[in-house]
This record gives structure tokens, C-alpha cells and sequence, in this order.
């Protein structure tokens, strides 16, 4: 544990953080999982409206800098082509 007041304080905002960045990650990682089952059942439709929606939330999540801009990329990259094969 701390002594110092300052480091008392970064030690709580960064938890805050913490709990806020994995938060945000395990709804990326949902959306991601929802778009993969879209692929695998053949579904179309679904799977461009999901990842519509999937991208949207890599490209907040990069501009809040939760995950990184590559990340972010590849994973839209992954999903257009799986979705183009269909």
C-alpha cells in the first residue's frame, strides 16, 4: 500500500480506469462473437448489420484510445472478408 497522497490518488483512478477499459473490451469482444455467429449461420443480412455496428464501436473505442488503431483495423479487415466470402 501507498504512503504518498498523489500516488494514493493514481492508484484509485487507475482501477476506475481499469474497470472502465475492460468494460468497454468485454463489449467489443460480444459484438465481435455476435458477428462470427452471423458468418457461421450463413446469415448475411445479419452479419452486415452487426458489423456495421461492430465498426462503429472499434472506431470509439480507438479514438478513446481503449485499444490501439491496428487492432481496431485488423479486426474490421477480418470480418469484410469473412463476410465477403459469403
Amino acid at each position: 500500500m501507498t504512503n504518498i497522497k498523489s500516488s494514493k490518488k493514481r492508484d484509485i483512478q487507475s482501477k476506475k480506469k481499469h474497470k472502465y477499459n475492460s468494460s468497454y473490451k468485454s463489449m467489443l469482444k460480444t459484438y465481435i462473437k455476435k458477428n462470427l455467429s452471423a458468418i457461421y449461420s450463413k446469415n448475411k443480412k445479419k452479419a452486415e448489420k452487426n458489423f456495421i455496428k461492430t465498426q462503429k464501436i472499434l472506431d470509439r473505442q480507438v479514438s478513446k484510445k481503449i485499444i490501439h488503431k491496428n487492432k481496431a483495423s485488423r479486426y474490421k479487415s477480418i470480418l469484410s472478408i469473412k463476410i465477403n466470402k459469403m
